[in-house]
Parts: structure tokens; C-alpha cells; sequence
């Protein structure tokens, strides 16, 4: 049977389908299947199908299969495996080499009963605000296919935005899930570190600033994710706390009167263009209007030490993921095979001594401190997600001959968002605002280390007080 109203139901409702007998899980996924390959072609969302892993796995399940059962679910193609296939973190040399062993999350989630059906698009390493690799054809935006989708989680953006599956995982590392939700116009939750496990193969992702979670149409759907998947696994180097109840639970429920201090800019460095300033402040007055009280304020972090710590751990790690899967392939990477930014950051990643890395980890865990300080004054924080509407394609390449221009442009366009990931601290991008030629203008909410619940009771009262489901792109 064609099921035509597949894009009116968000996750939560189509697993409520199969609950109920209502939808057989191989029904569901078709109607996802027939969306990807009628759209993919234009958005550039997919890097690996897995339809006939999925068509076994759906034929296979039963209504109490789990709280998402019968979902069609999509895995980005970085960081997370799933045994059998290849995860090439957006590089051509990495298309051939296929895991043994599946991430913990992947498991938690077919648990739960999603359907993984395909791997989405990122960027090379997960190294760029946009998702252009230059091994593989970039993904775009459906809002405006000129423009980015975002990045690094940039597929897993575009392919919910045009409708091909109402959630997918994504990972962030300094803006990855809230940058390519707020180019696209879908909420985006980057959980407290060390909610959701990156195991089994690894503790941590980039000494701790990079977690994984999902890119949603709805907050529930976000909410219902992050109960199948959080939670420590055996052997994780640290955890946070376990919520009271359960985060859908959460939901509906009234956040409070709430001290929302609202930054417009990230500092001199990097000025938030009128169009975001203006969606910033649009979502501050309907905070206002529901009862929150707002003001301007901002932490006081030393913007350059903060910023040269940051670069010295992702360096690190970059240099030691090159050393990684040059042993995967058997051999070692060459330079020529990296894109421009990426061989730089993994040069000086193998240039750094010990001491300047624990210097960095130093850094990044005072400025953990002082946002600590921050939130005892204020309950949340309200930047714009990004400092400039979503940009061209081309703009943020990464292969630009002067790196210094690239590692510029990435740092105007999206700001406000590695200190969340610096901190440890939930962060979301709440869709609430289209500029006048139709372009998504996201907000960003961040709470204090454990306050997603927080986050998810705020988000689902402006999305009752400002729906976006209806908003679909043009000719999606």
C-alpha cells in the first residue's frame, strides 16, 4: 500500500502507527526509500544506501518492537560504525574499508526498533561549517539548493528538510547538529557531554567536545532519540546524570519563569549581521511573551585564548584520526589526498608537544568554569545559531589557497556555537525565524552541564507558540 501521508507523521507518530497495527514497519520504510531516491538527486544528502539491510530489518519487526519501531532512521557517515559497511568521514581513500563492529548508539537505537536504511553526507572529518568534501558532491540546501546545508552534519539536515525521514543522527563537535538544523530550519539538540556514549571503539570525541545525538523536525521526536540512546555504557570514562524522568516526558511540561540572558554578538572578532541580530532578538520578545524574563548579558571569556585552545585540541585529534586510518588502510595518507584545511590542522596537530595540549585542556576547562559561574545567575543563554545566513556554496571551502581565510570565514559565519561544545553544556537550535527571501534563521538556547530537560520544555513551548512544522521548503 502507498503511503501517501507518510511526511505528515514526525517519528514518535509513526511508530505509534506500528503500535497500533495500523502501518506494517516495511510500508513506512518504502514511502522513506521512494522519497530518497526521487530527491537525493538534488539535495546530495546520501552517501551510502542500505535498503536491503533495512527491507530485512523492517520485515522482521513487530509492533512491541521498541518505542520507535517501524521509524526509517539515517546514520552520519563520520565517527559512528556499522559492522559491514564503510564510514568514510566524508574521504574517498576511507569508501572501501568496511567496520567490524557497530556503535553502541546505532545498537541502542535498532533496539529501540529504528529502521537504519542509509548514511548521510558530511564534510571531511567533520572539519567544515558545510558539507562539501571535495571527495564526494556536495549537499545543499532545500531551502535554496544554491546554499549550504550546513556541516558537518549537513546530509542529516538536508535529508529531513526535504522530507525523506522526519529524524537523523548527527553528531557535533563544535556546531554540527546546531549549524546544518539552523541552515535547514529543524530543531537540533546537542546533548550534555557525555550523555549519549561514543563507544564502543572510543570514550570520548575530540578530548570530549564532540557528542552525537540527532537533527529533528519536531522537539518530541528529539526527546524520544535521546531516551533510546543516553545513558553510560561499560568502561565510559565519565557520564552525565540521569534525568528524573524520561526526556519525552519532559515535553509538554511548563518550563518556568525562566532568566534568559540574550548575546547578540560572539565579540569584535565576528559581528552577527542585522538579519540574525533581528531573528535574535524576535525570539527574545516571544520569550518575554510567554512569561520569561530577558536580558542582554554575556560571559566574560578571553575570545583568543579560548579560540587558540580550541584549534590545539581538534588539531590533536586530527592528527592522530590521520595516523588511524592510515593504519586501517595499510597505508599512509598522503597530504595530496587532504583537503587543504585538514592537512594544516593535522601538520600542526603532530608539531604540538604534550604540554601544549594540556595547556589547551586547561583552557577549555576554566572556560567550563566560568559559563558555570554564568549559569548561576542566568537559567539559559539566546544567541542567533549562526552570525550570517546560510552562505553559498563555495564560501566556506576549505581548499581555499590562503587556510587563514577558510579558518576566517568558518569563524564569522558560526560563532556562537563551540562553546557549548567547550563546556560540556546543552545546546539547541530552535527554528523560529525565515528571513524575508525565505532562509532559515535559527536561535540557539544553551543550559547549564544536565539541562536538557530544561532545553526540551522551553523548545516545545515556542514550538506550540510558533509552529514550524508546516514550513517545508519549495518544492519539497
Amino acid at each position: 500500500m502507498k503511503f501517501d501521508r507518510y511526511e505528515d507523521f514526525d517519528a514518535v507518530a509513526l511508530a505509534g502507527l506500528v503500535n497500533r497495527g495500523e502501518m506494517q514497519p516495511i510500508e513506512i520504510l518504502d514511502a522513506a526509500i521512494e522519497r530518497i531516491e526521487a530527491r537525493d538527486g538534488r539535495v546530495g544528502a546520501i552517501r551510502l544506501e542500505m535498503f536491503d539491510r533495512a527491507r530485512e530489518r523492517a520485515a522482521r519487526l513487530m509492533p512491541e518492537d521498541g518505542p520507535l519501531a517501524g521509524v526509517p532512521y539515517l546514520i552520519k557517515d563520520l565517527g559512528i560504525i556499522i559492522d559491514g559497511t564503510p564510514t568514510t568521514n566524508g574521504m574517498a581513500c576511507l569508501k572501501d574499508v568496511s567496520a567490524k563492529g557497530t556503535s553502541t548508539a546505532v545498537t541502542r537505537l535498532e533496539a529501540a526498533g529504528a529502521v537504519v536504511c542509509a548514511k548521510t553526507a558530511s564534510s571531511e572529518m567533520g572539519l567544515s561549517y558545510s558539507t562539501e568534501p571535495k571527495s564526494f558532491p556536495p549537499t545543499r540546501n532545500p531551502w535554496n539548493l544554491e546554499r549550504t546545508a550546513g556541516g558537518s552534519s549537513g546530509g542529516a539536515a538536508a535529508a529531513v528538510a526535504s522530507g525523506m525521514v522526519p529524524a537523523a543522527h548527527a553528531s557535533d563537535g563544535g556546531g554540527s547538529i546546531r549549524v546544518p538544523a539552523a541552515c535547514c530550519g529543524l530543531f537540533g539538540l546537542k546533548p550534555t557531554r557525555g550523555r549519549v556514549p561514543m563507544g564502543p571503539v572510543i570514550g570520548e570525541g575530540w578530548s570530549g567536545l564532540a557528542t552525537q545525538h540527532a537533527i529533528t523536525r519536531s522537539v518530541r521526536d528529539s526527546a524520544a532519540l535521546l531516551d533510546a540512546t543516553a545513558g553510560p555504557e561499560t568502561g565510559d570514562p565519565y557520564w552525565a546524570p540521569p534525568p528524573p524522568d524520561s526526556y519525552l516526558s519532559e515535553v509538554g511540561r511548563d518550563p518556568g519563569r525562566l532568566r534568559i540572558a540574550l548575546q547578540l554578538d560572539a565579540g569584535p572578532s565576528y559581528p552577527t549581521v542585522p538579519a540574525c541580530r533581528a531573528a535574535a532578538e524576535e525570539a527574545a520578545r516571544l520569550c518575554q511573551s510567554l512569561g520569561h524574563v530577558v536580558e542582554e548579558a554575556a560571559p566574560m571569556l578571553d575570545e583568543t585564548a579560548f579560540a587558540e585552545a580550541f584549534l590545539t585540541i581538534v588539531a590533536a585529534h586530527t592528527a592522530d584520526d590521520i595516523a588511524s586510518f592510515s593504519m586501517f588502510l595499510g597505508r599512509q595518507i598522503d597530504e595530496g589526498e587532504l583537503e587543504t584545511q585538514t592537512a594544516l590542522l593535522a601538520r600542526r596537530g603532530r608539531e604540538l608537544t604534550a604540554a601544549d595540549y594540556a595547556r589547551a585542556r586547561n583552557s577549555i576547562q576554566m572556560v567550563g568554569r566560568q559559563l558555570g559561574q554564568f549559569f548561576q545567575t542566568f537559567d539559559v543563554v539566546l544567541t542567533p545559531t549562526l552570525a550570517q545566513p546560510p552562505v553559498p556554496l563555495g564560501h566556506l571551502d576549505t581548499d581555499l589557497p590562503d587556510p587563514q581565510e577558510a579558518l576566517r570565514r568558518a569563524g564569522a559565519f558560526s560563532p556562537f556555537t563551540q562553546l557549548a561544545n567547550a563546556t560540556g553544556c546543552p545546546a539547541a537550535n530552535i527554528p523560529l525565524v525565515w528571513s524575508e527571501d525565505g532562509l532559515p534563521l535559527g536561535n540557539m538556547f544553551m543550559a547549564a552541564m544536565g539541562g536538557e530537560t530544561l532545553l526540551l520544555r522551553l523548545a516545545a513551548q515556542l514550538e506550540q507558540a510558533r509552529p514550524w512544522w508546516n514550513r517545508r521548503p519549495p518544492g519539497f
